[in-house]
């Protein structure tokens, strides 16, 4: 059983920055953030894939954000930078299972893709 636990959110001013970050028990291949807007479906906006080493951004976050992953703490960051009232959502970290050995392609990579899901953690930017 994979478990993820998000922590970190909380409310920023426009152009401000935020670390959110996702511990976890055990790591898959691949791993990264969701977000999800009141109204909205969740959206994929940064994928680590373990295996080739590759990181991989929506184009609504690229340049803005980064993801990162520390295995001596087991966990996950999205570092966000430059936020603006468009990236208020909740976040969510998400798991593959060890059969999804790649990480889809970020732009129709899905939460059904995903098979572990933590609980959320809110990110509000305005001023």
């Amino acid at each position: 059983q994979i478990n993820l636990a998000e922590s970190g959110g909380g409310s920023v001013d426009p152009r401000g920055s935020l670390r959110i970050s996702c511990a976890y028990n055990y790591a898959r291949p691949c791993m990264g953030w969701f977000r999800q807007a009141p109204g909205k479906e969740r959206e994929a906006v940064a994928l680590i894939d373990n295996l080739e080493g590759i990181n991989s951004y929506s184009d609504s976050v690229k340049g803005r954000f980064t993801i990162s992953k520390d295995n001596a703490k087991n966990s996950l960051y999205l570092e966000m930078n430059n936020l603006n009232p468009e990236d208020t959502g909740m976040y969510y970290c998400a798991a593959g299972s060890n059969l999804l050995r790649r990480c889809p392609r970020i732009a129709v990579a899905g939460p059904s893709d995903f098979s572990y899901w933590g609980q959320g953690t809110q990110v509000t930017v305005s001023s």
